[in-house]
């Protein structure tokens, strides 16, 4: 027979109840008020029933709600972080990494800082160099947190502060820069002047942020003026490829005529001591031989005529011979000649050749002591 059949006798929800229906809430509730009271001490009703006070069921929901509101106030904090522990919005005092327990909100209230995190901050802008060229620089400012007192409570928006700081300094540092300086050969200088710029800006404002490295990932100039900046840089570097040029010319040529010139200087000393040394050797001789002329004049006259007849015969390609009983006969040796001339001599080329006065019979020769006497004339 079922539980709920007539006449079983049984109500799960009321054992002293033969009535039959569904449960009545009423005095669930009832029974639940009764356990209470009985935790809690709940008194008897003035006419001296067993009755619970009617503030008993109160008081077990503020109790629970106490606990859980107590359960709040536990934290973890992570060995990066730092917990800042405020109480009705004034700082107490700094929490390090592990569990933690604060009075709950609104009592107290923890900010988690993290001091080792690296975080980014990018910023594109465009600005005027020192030569009032347009260029335009990406920049990335990385930073931490590592004041967390100061980066909380001392500025109102600290990353604001750094990016209105950021742009600022790398306007000034730019600013003081020509073109040429910031596209190709300054980039490391001007990331490392602005960062001391950035990170003096943040310390005047007591901003609790350290930038540990400013990186200039592009800095180009305006799509509208790339042809002409194109332009002028391959002018400058013609230019400067052209004075290079220049430069190893002159490197190369002016030693040589330095050297050409000592040499020329040095030969022209040369040529003087030899001129002086020959003059000086020509007039030793001279004064020699006057000296002889002066004791026998007829004998050096003569001597001097036979020298010049023998330097002067001995330099000429022509022979002349004075044989008995014959003319003058003129011989000419053109196999020399021919050699001097840089030709081949034939067979026939070398023949002797007689003067008209070998023709005739009756003619007379002169003597060689007449032929000195003509000389000497």
């Amino acid at each position: 027979m079922a539980w709920n059949d007539s006449g079983n006798g049984k109500n799960p929800w009321d054992r002293g109840s033969r009535q039959e229906g569904p449960p009545d809430l009423d005095k669930i509730i009832r029974d639940w008020q009764k356990k209470f009271s009985a935790m809690f001490g709940g008194g008897k009703g003035s006419g001296g029933g067993n009755t619970t006070s009617s503030t008993a069921p109160l008081v077990g929901v503020f109790v629970l709600l106490l606990l859980a509101w107590g359960l709040t106030g536990f934290y973890q904090v992570d060995a990066a972080e730092r917990g800042i522990v405020q109480r009705f919005g004034a700082y107490t005092h700094t929490t390090q990494s592990g569990l933690r327990w604060h009075i709950p909100w609104p009592v107290e209230i923890v900010d988690k800082v993290n001091v080792s995190r690296v975080y980014d901050l990018t910023q594109t802008t465009s600005m005027l160099t020192a030569d009032e060229n347009i260029v335009i620089v990406d920049m990335v400012v990385q930073f931490q947190n590592a004041d967390p007192m100061a980066y909380l409570f001392d500025v109102d928006d600290p990353i604001g502060t750094l990016a209105d700081a950021s742009e600022s300094a790398i306007r000034e540092v730019i600013g003081k820069s020509e073109m040429d300086f910031v596209l190709l050969d300054g980039r490391a200088a001007i990331a490392v002047d602005t960062q001391k710029v950035i990170q003096n800006a943040l310390d005047e404002y007591s901003n609790g942020i350290v930038v540990t490295k400013v990186n200039l990932q592009d800095v180009n100039f305006p799509g509208q003026v790339e042809a002409a900046v194109q332009d002028a840089i391959k002018a400058r570097e013609d230019k400067e490829r052209l004075g290079f040029e220049a430069e190893s010319y002159a490197n190369d040529i002016l030693p040589r005529a330095r050297g050409q010139a000592v040499r020329q200087i040095q030969d022209a000393e040369a040529y003087k001591e030899r001129v002086i040394a020959d003059a000086d050797g020509e007039t030793s001789r001279f004064t020699a031989l006057l000296k002889e002329y002066q004791k026998e004049p007829q004998v050096t006259r003569e001597r001097l005529y036979l020298d010049a007849l023998e330097y002067v015969y001995a330099n000429s390609s022509k022979v002349l011979l004075d044989a008995e009983g014959s003319g003058n006969l003129l011989y000419l040796p053109v196999d020399e000649i021919m050699k001097k001339g840089g030709q081949k001599p034939s067979a026939n080329n070398a023949a002797p050749i007689r003067s008209n006065s070998d023709t005739s019979s009756g003619s007379s020769r002169p003597t060689r002591q007449d032929s000195r006497t003509r000389g000497a004339r």
